[in-house]
């Protein structure tokens, strides 16, 4: 009798461990997701002023916070005295000499003039007291020295002055007016940098972290909000290749939430195999390994319905009523 007893017990703990079984193979859990989208200043600094709490929803333009970027405040300072010397530079360019300087090159002119004819009338006489035996070899050579000395100055003169009263030449122009319009550049890149200094929101979001606080510092590229965007909730399974077949592209399911105990309609949107190293959202893994993996994405019927469940929150779906 004991016999019979222990092995019709363990008949039952068979039965029971297979449907306990079947009832896992036909039930696949998967995760509650949201599209998510973070913002990250252009620039280092630290945070100055938060304007925005975590769990409120921001619209796009809002302010979310401000820097401190002293380093970019002295840049423009800089850039500001650059563009100032570049636009003196090209004024004096396009202007030309003043009427000053015109003066002082003119007298400077007729100076020379005079050097030059008095060097021109001295080697004169005294070439032809050298050829008359008159002078000596060095004294004649001194005197030739002079006046070329002379000639040289009176043309590097006559070339000041010439350049002066046409005017500056058109590639010195071209060429200031580049050296403005690059230090215009550098003011506006500047400017512009300062501008980043102010987060401001690009799209509708709530927000979920604020990762920095008043006073810490915020380098460029460093995630300082991530949120959620509004009506953008979905279904996450992962499905074995063994079992794929049977889920199509926009075929009605219905997913359940556990912790609400509530069914949400709704359908297949995208279905995409999933690479090796990525998580696996299923509890039961019981499909071979060579199997690929395929991650189903379910779009809610009533998307803004689905807002009120909680993110990453588990979720089922009974693969054999919804097949």
């Amino acid at each position: 009798m004991n016999t019979r007893l222990v092995v019709f017990f363990a008949f039952f703990m068979c039965l029971a461990l297979i449907a306990c079984r079947n009832n896992k193979e036909k039930v696949i859990y998967g995760k509650i997701k949201r599209e998510t989208v973070a913002f990250t200043p252009k620039v280092t600094g630290r945070v100055l002023k938060l304007y925005v709490e975590e769990g409120q929803s921001v619209k796009t333009g809002d302010t979310l916070a401000i820097l401190d970027v002293p380093e970019v405040s002295a840049k423009i300072a800089q850039a500001k005295g650059v563009v100032k010397a570049s636009s003196a530079q090209q004024l004096l360019a396009n202007n030309g000499a003043t009427v000053n300087q015109l003066k002082q090159l003119r007298a400077k002119y007729a100076a020379a003039q005079q050097q030059f004819d008095f060097a021109e009338k001295s080697y004169t006489r005294a070439n032809a007291m050298f050829m008359d035996s008159l002078m000596s070899p060095q004294a004649h050579d001194e005197s030739y020295a002079r006046y070329q000395g002379a000639k040289a100055q009176l043309d590097a003169v006559t070339a000041e002055l010439n350049e002066a009263e046409t005017g500056t030449r058109y590639e010195t122009k071209i060429a200031t007016l580049g050296q403005q319009e690059q230090a215009s550049g550098v003011l506006s890149e500047a400017q512009t940098a300062y501008s980043e200094r102010y987060i401001i929101a690009t799209n509708n979001m709530t927000i979920e972290t604020i990762t920095l606080r008043e006073g810490e510092l915020a380098t460029a590229g460093y995630p300082l909000f991530n949120g959620y965007i509004p009506n953008s909730t979905w279904f996450r399974f992962t499905i074995p290749e063994s079992k794929i077949a049977a889920y199509k592209k926009d075929k009605k399911v219905t997913v359940t939430v556990p912790y609400n105990n509530q069914n949400y309609t709704g359908k297949i949107l995208t279905i995409k195999q999933m690479p090796r190293y990525a998580d696996i959202t299923t509890a039961y893994p019981d499909y071979e390994m060579d199997d690929a993996v395929y991650e189903i994405k379910v779009q809610p019927d009533n998307v803004s319905g689905a807002e009120e469940l909680l993110y990453n929150a588990t979720i089922t779906f009974d693969g054999k009523n919804n097949r």
